[in-house]
C-alpha cells in the first residue's frame, strides 16, 4: 500500500507526521537542512520497506533446504550457513533490491517537492527537484538544466550498472 500512495500525498502526510513530532522541541521540519533530510530518508525507507520485504520473503523461501540440512548436520554454524548458503541463494533479490533501491532514491522528486521543496535554503533539495527548478524558475537556463539531466541519467546509469555489476559476480545457481 506505501508503495502505491502518490509521492505528493505521502510528503504532505510524513510532513504532518514529522513536524507533529518536532513540535514538542519547538521546530519544524524546515527549521534545519538535517530535519529535512532525514525526514526524506525516514519517508522513502516506509514507502519502499514492504515492497522489498516482499522480495526477500519468496527468495527466503526458495532457499534450498536440503542444503542447509546437510550443513547443520556436518557441524556448520547458524553465521557460517547464513554466509554461506542463505546469502548467496537469495543474491539475485539483494541485485534486484539494491538497484531498484539505487535509482529509486536518485529519482526523488514530488516527495522531495511535498515535503521539503528544498528548503531550508535549498539544503533538503535532491538532484531531480534541482533539475527542475533550474529549469523552470530561472529564465534562460533551461540549457542548464537539460545538460545536468543528461548528467544525471548518465551518472545513475553508470552507477546502476556499477552495482549490477558488482552484485550479479555473487550470485549462484541453486
Amino acid at each position: 500500500m506505501p508503495n502505491l500512495i502518490g509521492g505528493i500525498i505521502l510528503g504532505w502526510i510524513w510532513q504532518i507526521i514529522i513536524n507533529g513530532v518536532l513540535v514538542h522541541f519547538d521546530q519544524t521540519i524546515l527549521s534545519k537542512g538535517i530535519y529535512g533530510f532525514w525526514g526524506i530518508v525516514i519517508m522513502a525507507s516506509w514507502q519502499n520497506i514492504g515492497y522489498m520485504m516482499v522480495i526477500y520473503i519468496a527468495a527466503l523461501q526458495t532457499v534450498n533446504t536440503d542444503i542447509i540440512e546437510a550443513a547443520e548436520i556436518d557441524g556448520a554454524s547458524r553465521f557460517r550457513i547464513l554466509r554461506s548458503i542463505t546469502i548467496p541463494s537469495i543474491m539475485p533479490s539483494i541485485t534486484i533490491c539494491l538497484f531498484m533501491t539505487i535509482t529509486n532514491s536518485f529519482k526523488t522528486y514530488s516527495q522531495n517537492l511535498a515535503l521539503t521543496a528544498g528548503q531550508p535554503n535549498h539544503q533538503t533539495e535532491m538532484v531531480a527537484l534541482n533539475i527542475y527548478d533550474t529549469f523552470y524558475s530561472r529564465i534562460g537556463f533551461e540549457g542548464v538544466a537539460q545538460a545536468k539531466a543528461v548528467v544525471f541519467t548518465l551518472v545513475v546509469a553508470i552507477i546502476s550498472l556499477l552495482q549490477l555489476f558488482l552484485t550479479r559476480r555473487k550470485e549462484v545457481e541453486n
